[in-house]
C-alpha cells in the first residue's frame, strides 16, 4: 500500500511539472509574438495621428476617390491600430526604375535628393517590352536610397494594394491603400519613420463592398500619356 501511494505522490508530482514547463513555453512564445510592436504614449499618437492629417490634406485626390465611397472622409475616422519596428531587408542595388521605363514619373523623389520611394513598380509590369500591362499580386515599398541601397520597407500580399504615398519630411513617408476583408475593402494608412525605422499603422472605421481594387491606381495612371492602354 505504501508502494501504491509512494507512485501516486511520484506521478502527481511529474504531472505538475510537466504543466509548468508548458505554461512557462507558452508564455515565452507569447513574448516572442509580441516582440517588434510597440505602444506609443497618448501624446505621440496625436503627433503621429498629425502626419496622417497632414498626408490626406497633400493627397486631396486619393482622399475624395475614398470619399466617393465611403462619404465623408476624414483624419478624424482614423485610427492608430499598430507600432512596429521594421527590418528594412537592405541590400546594394540601384533604381532600376530609368527615366525611359513608363513608371518612372511615379517615382517619389527624396526631399534633400537621397533617393527616391517606389511604391509601383514591385506592383505593375508596365515595361515596354509588355504588350499589356498588368498587376502582380503583391505590392512593396521600395526606398532607393542616394548611396546605392535598397530598402524594402513594407510588403503586402494579395489582399491589399499600396494605391498613393508622399514624403513629409526628410524622414517621415506617408503610404495610403487599403486591405481587404471579408466585411468588404478598407482604407489603410502607414506612416513610415525613417529615423528610427518604425511603422505607424491606420486604419479606417468603415470598409466599402464595392470598391474595384484598381481603380484609383487607373484613374492616376491615366493622368500621364504612358504610351499604351491603361493598366488593367
Amino acid at each position: 500500500m505504501r508502494a501504491n501511494h509512494s507512485s501516486s505522490i511520484y506521478i502527481c508530482l511529474i504531472f505538475a511539472l510537466a504543466l509548468a514547463f508548458i505554461s512557462c513555453e507558452s508564455s515565452d512564445t507569447s513574448s516572442e509574438n509580441q516582440e517588434g510592436t510597440i505602444n506609443a504614449s497618448e501624446e505621440e499618437a496625436r503627433r503621429i495621428k498629425s502626419f496622417l492629417e497632414m498626408g490626406l490634406g497633400q493627397k486631396s485626390d486619393w482622399k475624395s476617390h475614398w470619399a466617393g465611397e465611403l462619404g465623408p472622409f476624414e483624419g478624424v475616422d482614423f485610427t492608430l491600430i499598430q507600432t512596429d519596428s521594421i527590418d528594412p531587408m537592405e541590400m546594394p542595388e540601384t533604381n532600376p526604375i530609368l527615366p525611359d521605363d513608363p513608371l518612372f514619373p511615379y517615382q517619389i523623389k527624396h526631399p534633400e535628393g537621397n533617393g527616391t520611394m517606389d511604391i509601383y513598380s514591385y506592383k505593375i509590369e508596365a515595361q515596354d517590352a509588355v504588350a499589356s500591362p498588368f498587376f502582380n499580386p503583391d505590392s512593396e515599398v521600395i526606398w532607393y536610397r542616394e548611396d546605392g541601397m535598397r530598402e524594402r520597407l513594407l510588403f503586402m500580399g494579395p489582399s491589399g494594394m499600396f494605391e498613393e504615398g508622399l514624403w513629409l519630411n526628410n524622414e517621415t513617408f506617408v503610404v495610403f491603400g487599403y486591405f481587404q476583408e471579408e466585411v468588404g475593402y478598407r482604407p489603410m494608412a502607414w506612416i513610415i519613420d525613417l529615423g528610427n525605422h518604425l511603422v505607424h499603422k491606420f486604419q479606417h472605421s468603415s470598409t466599402s463592398s464595392t470598391y474595384q481594387p484598381e481603380s484609383y491606381i487607373n484613374e492616376k495612371i491615366k493622368k500621364v500619356d504612358l504610351s499604351m492602354n491603361g493598366v488593367s
